[in-house]
């Protein structure tokens, strides 16, 4: 996955110069009219002095924070070392506190009795803050990480899960369609050859078009209407066949083989033995909504699974339409009056 601008190592070395140089230049900006002269409990260091020992203190602090950041909190706090986290930040306090104590008596002069408990007090809210500050950071880090980490383990699964949706598919509709051929050559139909051939122009989208994510709705309808004129073949008039397939407002692209199903559910459990057999799709494509109908009549008394490959195809796209078009879709599916009717609404904005 690509890294945003804001996660690019350099970006990250410069946000972190940013801060540290605006948390430590905050005492002068906030007193810029402080003189060392000002205070009775320094001797005489001089302001250059005074900034060296200042700026050593403020390089430790640095350390101190990204030495729990990369290696306290990971090594001892995440492996629930209670004793070890506690006693290594209780030790990087003393040396903190030791060594910017001794360097402000030693170097700047300051009264050691007055001064060492005011540096005490002072040594733990910065300690404390800085510490904090390493604590939070880790843990926000850590967070984001492992959120982007599911994020693209999630994406990852979906992709395989659609894959694997997608390829159920076409076996499915082959089986049918196969079995449409065997159908005819039965009967020795004049309309083996030209089913044959229009079989193979089927075969051909599926392997050559479907591969995209995408394909037009305008080919999409053509591959239905070849679908459906291969059932008419089979049926002839044995079904009151009505089919309206308007054409779109505007160009749109959909995720292949999603209608298919519906019809083949129609033709498979609308056939057969029902008498009366009729079956009734609509299609239509407007104002970035697609409202596609397929209604067919069926026998409630012979309810019974036709064969273990029944119900696959209406399962898998719903559950493709959960992955592809969430919050963007409607699937209503009712049985009727001996009417079984599946409408979809899909907005393809």
């Amino acid at each position: 996955m690509k890294k945003k601008w804001y996660e690019l190592k350099w970006i990250t070395v410069l946000i972190h110069a940013g801060a540290w140089i605006l948390l430590f230049s905050l005492p002068y900006l906030l007193r810029p009219s402080y003189n060392q002269r000002d205070s009775p409990h320094t001797g005489p260091a001089s302001p250059a002095t005074l900034f060296i020992i200042s700026l050593i203190g403020d390089v430790m602090l640095i350390f101190f924070f990204y030495l729990n950041e990369l290696f306290f909190i990971p090594r001892f706090l995440y492996e629930k070392k209670r004793i070890l986290y506690p006693l290594s930040v209780f030790i990087s306090f003393v040396i903190f506190t030791t060594i910017t104590c001794f360097m402000r008596v030693t170097y700047a002069n300051e009264d050691h009795n007055f001064s060492f408990s005011l540096h005490i007090l002072f040594s733990v809210f910065v300690f404390g803050f800085i510490l904090a500050c390493s604590l939070a950071y880790r843990l926000v880090r850590d967070k984001m990480t492992a959120d982007r980490i599911a994020k693209e383990k999630e994406n990852e699964y979906l992709k395989t899960e659609l894959a694997l949706l997608r390829s159920q598919v076409s076996p499915h509709f082959m089986f049918n369609v196969l079995n449409n051929m065997v159908s005819l050559a039965r009967k020795r139909s004049d309309q083996l050859e030209p089913s044959l051939i229009k079989l193979s122009s089927l075969m051909r989208y599926m392997l050559y078009e479907t591969g995209e994510e995408k394909v037009s709705l305008e080919n999409e309808t053509e591959y239905l209407n070849s679908y459906i004129d291969l059932q008419k073949q089979r049926f002839g008039k044995k079904v009151a066949l009505n089919v309206n397939m308007l054409p779109a407002d505007k160009p749109y692209d959909i995720e292949p083989m999603l209608l298919i199903p519906f019809v083949e559910n129609a033709f498979k459990h609308g056939t057969g033995l029902i008498e009366d057999a009729q079956i009734n799709i609509t299609l239509k494509a407007e104002k970035n909504d697609l409202c596609f109908s397929v209604t067919n009549k069926f026998d409630e008394k012979s309810e019974e699974v036709k064969d273990k490959a029944s119900g696959i195809g209406l399962a898998n796209v719903q559950r493709r339409l959960e992955l592809l078009y969430p919050d963007k879709h409607k699937l209503t599916i009712t049985k009727d009056n001996h009417y079984f009717s599946a409408r979809l609404t899909i907005n393809l904005s």
